[in-house]
């Protein structure tokens, strides 16, 4: 079953030839509606896939939902990364999905949303990124399906918002309390993770340590949520958790609250939302994406140097540490 919706992208930068700028973009892309079935768990994949104009193999970018959402969700960074060209995929979670809300007796909506927010569903959601790696590999060979030699399965990279973010930090390396379980898919290059989870036990070193890929983690000054126990405190406590073996990013964005990095606001929002938080989201993602995904050394300076803290605003936190020990935090001073 597919649906196909074309979005025309004009440009929106003119930029000099050979200056790199990741929020430039052009071209048409196309989203289509694909139903997965996992025969071996019986278990039902939605997915919403973004292609870029060309045909030829592009990276691949995973995306997992919040809870509550769906494959409809956060399609700003869908069609920004697909018309950078990487082939975008935006899992829908049975079980920790809009059928929570969208279904049952109003008063009993609150209880479910708190239910779904589980380690079975954490682990369901783990095998749904397994099983969608797998599937994009059988398509990717068959010369009868649509996405036939359309994918660089050498180069994926993982995101997810709250829930999501979770997701993308179980498949990214990180590990749980229950025997050190580790649910790391090392076919994902490179991960980011919009408003992070710190570690269920707290102990950011045992869970954290063993993450060998970049990562990128973005959060705002007010990233909190009613579900889960998560803080803007925990949030923050990823970062330093994370190895120096790694390349790691993270950015905090000034009065953000958690619905900053999704669509829409969401009930009980407290501020008027900011246009310029989408910018640096995009704008940092993509250039993770370039720097780790195409190998683009030019896209790693952008990222390192003074070109993309030129995109923050008042009080915006961008801090980065390299493998190889360069560090940097920079917080930008009041106007």
């Amino acid at each position: 079953m597919a649906c196909w919706a074309a979005l025309e992208l004009s440009t929106k930068v003119v930029v000099a030839e050979g200056e790199y700028d990741p929020l430039v973009v052009s071209g048409t892309v196309k989203s289509e509606l694909v139903e997965l079935h996992d025969s071996q768990r019986e278990r039902d994949i939605p997915l919403k896939v973004y292609l870029p104009t060309k045909t030829d193999p592009a990276p691949v970018v995973l995306f997992s939902h919040g809870l509550g959402g769906s494959r409809e969700n956060s399609k700003y960074l869908g069609e920004h990364f697909a018309a950078r060209g990487y082939v975008t995929v935006f899992m829908q979670h049975v079980g920790s999905d809009e059928a929570l809300w969208k279904q049952g007796p109003l008063l009993g909506r609150a209880k479910a949303m708190r239910d779904a927010a589980s380690a079975e569903n954490l682990f369901l959601r783990c095998q749904d990124v397994k099983a969608v790696l797998d599937a994009i590999e059988r398509w990717n060979n068959d010369n009868s399906h649509l996405f036939f030699q359309r994918l660089d399965l050498k180069h994926i990279g993982m995101c997810g918002h709250s829930f999501g973010a979770q997701t993308t930090q179980a498949v990214g390396g990180q590990a749980y309390p229950v025997v050190g379980q580790r649910y790391f898919d090392n076919r994902i290059s490179a991960a980011v993770a919009y408003s992070p989870g710190s570690p269920i036990d707290k102990n950011s070193q045992n869970a954290l340590g063993r993450v060998s890929i970049p990562w990128m983690l973005m959060t705002g000054t007010e990233d909190k949520s009613p579900i889960g126990g998560q803080t803007v405190e925990t949030r923050l406590a990823v970062y330093p958790g994370l190895p120096t073996t790694i390349d790691r990013y993270e950015v905090v964005l000034f009065q953000a609250e958690h619905s900053a990095f999704s669509d829409r606001a969401l009930p009980g929002d407290a501020r008027q939302r900011n246009p310029n938080h989408h910018r640096v989201i995009l704008a940092f993602t993509t250039a993770f994406w370039d720097a780790y995904l195409k190998n683009s050394p030019v896209a790693k300076q952008w990222l390192t140097g003074e070109e993309a803290q030129k995109i923050l605003e008042n009080k915006d936190r961008w801090q980065f540490q390299l493998k190889h020990g360069s560090e940097i935090s920079k917080a930008l001073p009041s106007k």
